[in-house]
């Protein structure tokens, strides 16, 4: 058994999958697991598949936290892409690519993360990727899960009402807290309201099960999760659904603690919220006859839920509705390789 402090260079590909593969055990539904060339798993008729990367530097900073919330985000942010096409989980892959100098005390605690989300979720990871990188680190999850009824971006239509779950922009706070530094190398933050945005950039907390119950109950015509930021995913929706949609922006469930910090410190939290993404809630459109339905399912399901604005005919466009009046809404979200 090789310490913790041990690089993974000096113990080589083979020693190191036998560590991780020595730590997850097999489950109903799995016929192969680690060790073949490929899993074998039973799914049900209609399969659902995402992946997701977390670039180190990119999508994370070791140092802000335990190895373990990396890993539990990893799987997280796919749990939040099968919850939004109205899917149930079932299996993961990993691919993680490594430097020859990282330390096994880093893949424990990132296997650490990942093992416990899954437990949570009913997830079985069943094989993954080992590879050397120069440089930084990159988990990649793939995730394999079931739908009975699909949830896509392209059913909303006119008339309808755009929902959301739980609250927004604390995860963008969270990142420009954390490039202040607050938090780095395991400093104590003080403040609860720092300690919250922090905890959602880092331990994202998706509405697991919320996606796959609306759609089962025929109450969600389309949905998104939102990552990349409410008025970019919004824009998503409409574009793929062929209309326009406003938001209200006196009815958006901003973070309290965001409120608060943006007050303090002169930021804008209305930005925040419709621009900062990271928030790994879910977006969906419902006629007003299914919004009673959803707010019980949600009281239920202990998500908060709330009503933001509304689809309309026209081209794909936003508009913002303020006590100032009304204005086109320009949409911001994150994009790799240019502006949003």
């Amino acid at each position: 058994m090789f310490p913790p402090h041990t690089p993974v260079g000096r113990i080589g590909e083979k020693a190191l999958l036998r560590r991780i593969r020595s730590r997850i055990k097999g489950a109903r539904g799995v016929l192969v697991g680690i060790g073949d060339d490929a899993a074998a798993v039973e799914t049900g008729a209609v399969s659902l598949i995402t992946t997701d990367s977390l670039v180190e530097g990119i999508h994370f900073r070791r140092g802000f936290g335990p190895d373990a919330l990396i890993g539990r985000k990893a799987l997280s942010v796919n749990l939040s892409d099968i919850d939004a096409m109205g899917g149930a989980a079932r299996y993961a892959t990993v691919s993680l690519c490594l430097p020859s100098e990282a330390l096994l005390a880093f893949v424990d605690g990132l296997y650490d993360g990942l093992l416990e989300r899954a437990r949570e979720t009913g997830v079985q990871i069943v094989g993954g990727n080992l590879s050397r990188t120069p440089d930084a680190i990159v988990v990649d999850v793939a995730l394999l899960g079931q739908a009975d009824t699909l949830v896509r971006r392209s059913g909303a239509r006119p008339g309808q009402v755009a929902l959301v779950t739980g609250s927004l922009g604390a995860a963008g706070m969270g990142v420009r807290l954390m490039e202040e530094g607050v938090g780095r190398d395991g400093a104590r933050v003080e403040d609860e309201r720092e300690r919250r945005c922090i905890a959602a950039q880092l331990d994202p907390a998706p509405p697991v099960g919320f996606g796959l119950a609306a759609a089962r109950a025929g109450l969600a015509h389309a949905a998104i999760d939102v990552s990349d930021g409410l008025s970019g995913d919004l824009l998503n929706v409409c574009q793929e659904s062929g209309v326009a949609a406003w938001l209200d922006a006196g009815a958006l469930p901003i973070d309290d603690a965001v409120k608060s910090l943006a007050q303090e410190r002169g930021g804008d939290a209305l930005d925040l919220a419709l621009h900062g993404g990271e928030d790994y809630q879910l977006l969906l459109a419902a006629p007003p006859e299914a919004v009673p339905g959803l707010r019980d399912l949600a009281a239920r399901s202990k998500v908060a839920l709330t009503a933001i604005g509304g689809f309309q005919e026209g081209e794909p466009a936003l508009r913002l509705r303020t006590g100032a009046g009304d204005a086109a809404l320009v949409p911001r979200s994150h994009e790799h390789f240019g502006s949003g």
